[in-house]
């Protein structure tokens, strides 16, 4: 990789979407689609290139690289840890990220500026300004996602319950244990228009359980809210969720690859970041105070 401008003693912002599955190139003859793995080496590259000529070099992965496997269970990789010690080898002086899977990976690197910030206000402000479903019941899909559930139920001033998946733990198909049961606690939901929320869509598929399990126990309208949608086994199963009634509509951010088509579904609606992420580079680069820009309490209009 080689960059054609100088960046002699300049601040330097490499942004990588490690999430892009719309980037390919061909070899043998075939196209082959960037995997997160290439992304990252590319970021890496981005790096070298700049290594001895930059002043300070500042890493913005949205999308942190292997965020889910952020802790280790016996005999396997701790790959979000090894990969933010490399960042840091390389020379890097901040890494900037979003809403990542779990904040405290960031004792892997404690010497280095790591800075999470989080989108709820503006998908927040986009759930208000395009529902007249105001009063809503917020849900967890699962136990590990309810300190978020319950933020957005604060910023809302309502009420809260989660679902608890009840795996079997004899069986492993497709790299997980297999869901038996969602068992739901909380406010009873009948009657009630329901925010789910969660920090991404990988599949889908557990989110659209919860969707249906939700309308068998009588509620409303149903909507979806998640910083990133991957949907990395198509949006075959959410269109089908849709036009069963089982959601209304689907909240996600653009910090991560959102493909046009998908942008253009009834079902879902893409909460533009590309300002919120401006202003906090601009302010980083400035050397102001970031501390307003972490979350900051949603418009909401009466």
């Amino acid at each position: 990789m080689k960059i054609n401008e100088s960046v002699d003693n300049g601040d330097v912002y490499i942004l990588g979407d490690v999430g892009n599955y719309s980037s390919c190139y061909s070899m043998h003859g075939r196209e082959h689609f960037m995997s997160p793995d290439e992304h990252y080496e590319d970021i890496k590259r981005s790096i070298a290139a700049c290594s001895g000529h930059a002043s300070k070099i500042n890493i913005i992965m949205p999308l942190l690289y292997e965020s889910r496997q952020h802790k280790r269970r016996g005999n396997e990789s701790l790959d979000c840890a090894m990969s933010l010690q490399e960042l840091e080898r390389l020379g890097v002086n901040r890494i900037i990220t979003f809403d990542v899977h779990d904040p405290s990976i960031c004792n892997a690197i404690p010497k280095l500026p790591f800075e999470n910030f989080y989108p709820t206000h503006l998908i927040l402000n986009h759930f208000m300004e395009n529902n007249v479903d105001k009063e809503v019941l917020v849900v967890s899909p699962d136990m590990g996602a309810m300190e978020r559930a319950r933020y957005y139920a604060e910023m809302l001033q309502t009420d809260v319950g989660v679902f608890y998946k009840r795996r079997d733990l004899s069986k492993i198909v497709n790299g997980k244990k297999p869901i038996v049961e969602h068992l739901y606690m909380g406010v009873d939901p009948k009657g009630k228009n329901i925010l789910v929320v969660d920090d991404m869509i990988a599949s889908g598929g557990s989110m659209i359980e919860v969707a249906k399990e939700l309308k068998e126990r009588g509620a409303k309208n149903i909507y979806i809210a998640a910083t990133f949608a991957l949907f990395t086994e198509g949006t075959t199963a959410f269109i089908d969720a849709y036009q069963k009634g089982y959601f209304t509509k689907v909240y996600s951010t653009n910090l991560s690859y959102i493909p046009e088509e998908l942008s253009k579904e009834d079902w879902f609606l893409e909460v533009d970041c590309s300002l919120y992420l401006a202003e906090i580079i601009n302010t980083v680069n400035q050397k102001g105070n970031i501390d307003a820009l972490w979350n900051v309490r949603p418009l909401v209009k009466e």
